[in-house]
């Protein structure tokens, strides 16, 4: 008798909610996906946060699990931080069919991880994207991992990394920098990057292919007008306006596809009409990119940064200045180096950034490359 009641008593902690679940203060709703990977379970997640200056907005992204039972402790728990798929609403990687193809964060689930990965604010939910804002950015992936614990499926910790790349690179960093202010009782472990922004009139300014160039600056500058009324008058003619304006209206990043005719002269155009305009130098924007670029002093490690030579986008004469500021602080940085496209800059390093992930929460120094980078 006294082992059946052992048995029942364990088949119902399988099943038990815990406290935080009872009653969610950050998750709104999750729903299972049906189309989940083997050995996935996942849900599309709504959840609360709220942006730097305290608005709150209820956004949307994708939490993934082993398939397995709930282990007997929670699970390790990695951010992962997308890159830019576009900043209109219908960009958002949950909306994607192929959200898990293209989101390289997700084979850490392989390894045991719970891994969380938001859309930030703006995309799949009514307001415009903050593209390239730090502290929205960060308080977006902060509350998606406060959310995850409340999915009892998930069992996921309060100890968790953060890995993004390129957009996600720059979200990652700034989700290091507010972690400890913004959300206390979580623990950050480790801080990985892949190609990150990370001085961002020099990054829009230093991307040797003009033409990617010219279409994430109509993302930031589309987004920063519309967010924070900074009028484009000393940018672009009122041509010129509409096109970036409607460039990032209508377009999402795509893989694997080629732009249509329309989206390809309107980026030529914006080429041109930006080719000698340096950002930095006109305000309110070079204030505005100063503010949301990261801070090397203040980059908590440990660190790891993936970066390729040959990066068309995210130049790496930029990343490698970043990394020595943050050398020079007394913080370790892993460098790897990559010969890759931009756009596989998570995908090439992500056997290593796991594993150095998988290590730094298992307790072991960090290695340190600040004598080569």
């Amino acid at each position: 008798m006294r082992h059946l009641l052992a048995a029942f008593l364990a088949f119902c902690a399988l099943f038990a909610i815990p406290a935080s679940a009872q009653s969610p203060r950050y998750l709104i709703s999750a729903q299972p996906m049906a189309d989940a990977p083997a050995g996935v379970q996942a849900w599309r997640v709504q959840y609360w946060t709220t942006n730097g200056s305290g608005a709150r907005f209820a956004v949307t992204g994708i939490v993934a699990a082993p398939m397995e039972a709930i282990p007997p402790r929670p699970r390790r728990v990695i951010a992962w931080t997308h890159g830019a798929w576009g900043v209109a609403e219908k960009c958002a990687p949950s909306l994607s069919p192929n959200f898990f193809e293209y989101s390289a964060g997700m084979n850490a689930v392989r390894n045991g991880y719970v891994v969380v990965a938001p859309d930030y604010i703006g995309l799949a939910s009514p307001t415009m994207h903050p593209f390239l804002v730090g502290p929205d950015t960060a308080n977006a992936v902060l509350d998606g991992v406060r959310a995850a614990r409340e999915i009892p499926g998930a069992a996921s910790g309060g100890s968790f990394a953060v890995w993004g790349e390129s957009q996600g690179g720059h979200a990652a960093l700034w989700t290091a920098l507010a972690a400890r202010a913004y959300a206390p009782e979580l623990t950050l472990v480790a801080t990985a990057a892949a190609a990150p922004p990370t001085d961002l009139a020099a990054n829009l300014r230093e991307g040797s292919d003009k033409n990617a160039r010219a279409l994430l600056m109509s993302f930031a500058l589309h987004s920063w007008s519309t967010l924070y009324d900074f009028p484009l008058d000393s940018i672009a003619n009122r041509t010129n306006q509409g096109i970036i304006h409607r460039l990032a209206e209508n377009n999402c990043v795509a893989f694997n596809k080629k732009p249509k005719l329309g989206t390809v002269l309107g980026i030529l155009s914006v080429a041109r009409a930006t080719r000698n305009k340096d950002i930095a130098r006109i305000e309110p924007f070079g204030s505005f990119a100063r503010a949301n670029s990261v801070d090397p002093a203040r980059v908590p490690g440990p660190l790891l940064i993936a970066q390729s030579s040959k990066d068309t986008i995210v130049a790496p004469a930029v990343t490698r200045k970043f990394a020595k500021a943050v050398c020079k602080r007394g913080t370790p940085v892993r460098w790897i180096d990559m010969t890759g496209d931009h756009g596989a800059s998570a995908k090439d390093s992500a056997q290593e950034t796991i594993g150095w992930i998988t290590s730094r929460f298992d307790g072991n120094p960090p290695p340190n490359d600040c004598r080569r980078v």
